[in-house]
């Protein structure tokens, strides 16, 4: 199991900020975003290490615990068991998982995959071996908005050591993930858990859903949030501004004039899919001022000063 350097995959120092490791993040991930990056598959890689090293840099609790693992934590008498780790009875079945979006660094330490408790003993005539359903297993799922938006089909490599025999199996198992699911969400895979003993059912696979953390849209539900950022002259006289939607398409906005900051335009129905309706986009507006201005540009907020009659200290 490689240990993953997180501070290193988001280009930052130990004693980053919480807000530094937040800007890192959101410039990264654009850069490798699969909208826009050419290489497909290397930047879909990419973008997912890129949110699971976000996942836990940008969570407080899960900071401390990476930090408190350090770079010595696969030596002698290291870390003790991450969250999935298996406590009392006879050792399960021990799995790894390859095709979540996460590294099995990831769900070893910080996922809280593992085997759950379930089944029980089955009823079984005197005598007989007792049966007992396998145990069930949970992990993450890393889903990005675009799978969230249309839908996909995810292959899911289960390995896992027999604790009695020491042998290694691997199970390829077949995920759909449905359009408009959302964060939280349990992906139930019957029969890809434990194995069953005395002749007992396996054990069920379930994927705890993570929605990955996108640069320009927050997700509430089944309705999208986006920032915009419009100039102090488009938000006076309005305008009409191409706005990206996940997939990489754009739907022109308009602007009306006199918008304010934190003014929220409403495009319906351009959210995730949902039971009934899809949910909606709201487009979050932000009015920036230019940092620096030439002296033309001076001149001529000289003149828009002298001529207005506005004054937002009286209105």
């Amino acid at each position: 199991m490689e240990y993953k350097n997180y501070y290193q995959i988001l280009g930052v120092e130990r004693e980053a900020t919480a807000a530094e490791i937040k800007k890192a993040f959101r410039k990264m991930a654009r850069l490798h975003h699969p909208d826009v990056a050419k290489d497909k598959k290397g930047s879909e890689d990419r973008f997912k290490e890129i949110n699971e090293a976000y996942e836990v840099l940008g969570d407080p609790g899960k900071r401390k615990r990476y930090d408190e693992l350090g770079p010595n934590w696969n030596q002698a008498g290291g870390p003790p068991p991450g969250p999935g780790g298996w406590s009392g009875g006879p050792a399960p079945e021990e799995f790894e998982f390859e095709g979540t979006g996460f590294s099995d660094f990831f769900e070893r330490y910080f996922s809280g995959a593992g085997p759950q408790t379930g089944g029980g003993f089955g009823g079984t005539p005197r005598g007989a071996p007792q049966s007992r359903h396998g145990s069930d297993i949970e992990g993450d799922l890393m889903v990005t908005l675009q799978e969230a938006m249309t839908g996909s089909m995810r292959s899911i490599s289960l390995r896992s050591i027999d604790p009695a025999t020491g042998r290694p199996s691997v199970q390829e198992v077949q995920v759909r993930i449905p359009a408009g699911i959302t964060e939280g969400q349990r992906l139930r895979v019957p029969g890809h858990g434990g194995k069953g003993s005395g002749g007992a059912k396996p054990g069920d696979l379930f994927l705890r859903v993570r929605l990955a953390a996108d640069p320009d849209f927050h997700v509430k539900g089944h309705d999208l949030y986006r920032d915009l950022e419009i100039s102090p002259w488009e938000a006076v006289l309005g305008a009409t501004i191409p706005v990206r939607l996940p997939g990489g398409q754009s739907v022109q906005v308009k602007i009306p004039g006199g918008t304010e900051s934190n003014d929220q335009l409403r495009l319906r129905k351009y959210g995730l899919p949902g039971k009934n309706a899809p949910g909606d986009l709201y487009v979050v507006i932000t009015i920036e001022v230019p940092a620096a201005i030439s002296p033309e540009e001076r001149s001529a907020w000289e003149n828009l000063r002298d001529v207005s009659t506005f004054n937002p200290r009286e209105s």
